[in-house]
């Protein structure tokens, strides 16, 4: 599907992109005599500002559950936008490979098992990437990138020391020389680099 773009005043009372989403994801079909015949049932959501991630339950007339999938959709959101489209967003299945794959572990979690491959391939991605972000990275520790950097000072560096400065890690080169920071770093492959201990040594007393 193509993006659908609204204005601020056509998302009803919904005053973000989530909560309008989070509306959407919830639905009944019945008979003309009211009689169920299947629905749709938000159990959870995330909103990260370009992506929003939802596990979506579907159940039949006896309100039974049949699955629960994957939504996500990209979303664009320009409050006061001159165009008057300040609210766009472009909804993709799991089903359908979406490149998107930063669903956190709460998503993922809730989705019941699939045989689809585009659904099993965007969930493997997920999971891959949260096998990234979710690592530890300890003040001083020295991590090797997969590949070399090129810097705006023209330097290119691979290895670098970790640093903080309250939430901010700051990366600093093997040689001591430079400050850096590299954007969803930790997304990106490195690997801790070991370093050999300092024994202290013992004199008999």
């Amino acid at each position: 599907m193509g993006w659908l773009a609204m204005s601020r005043a056509s998302m009803g009372a919904h005053d973000t992109p989530k909560t309008y989403l989070d509306h959407q994801c919830t639905w009944e079909h019945r008979d003309d005599h009211g009689n169920l015949l299947e629905g749709r049932r938000l159990l959870k959501s995330v909103w990260s500002g370009s992506a929003y991630y939802a596990a979506i339950e579907a159940y039949d007339a006896a309100g039974t559950r049949q699955f629960v999938s994957a939504l996500v959709c990209k979303v664009r959101w320009r409050p006061g936008a001159r165009s008057g489209e300040e609210f766009a967003y472009k909804d993709m299945g799991e089903d359908m490979g979406p490149c998107e794959d930063g669903a956190p572990r709460s998503i993922l979690e809730l989705l019941t098992s699939t045989s689809h491959p585009y659904a099993l391939d965007w969930r493997r991605r997920c999971y891959r990437r949260l096998q990234l972000v979710e690592r530890k990275l300890p003040e001083g520790a020295l991590i090797r990138l997969a590949a070399p950097l090129r810097f705006t000072d023209g330097t290119v560096q691979s290895e670098f020391r970790v640093t903080r400065e309250g939430r901010r890690t700051i990366l600093v080169p093997k040689d001591g020389h430079g400050r850096y920071r590299i954007s969803r770093l930790m997304e990106r492959p490195f690997e801790i680099v070991p370093e050999p201990k300092a024994l202290k040594t013992l004199f008999p007393a």
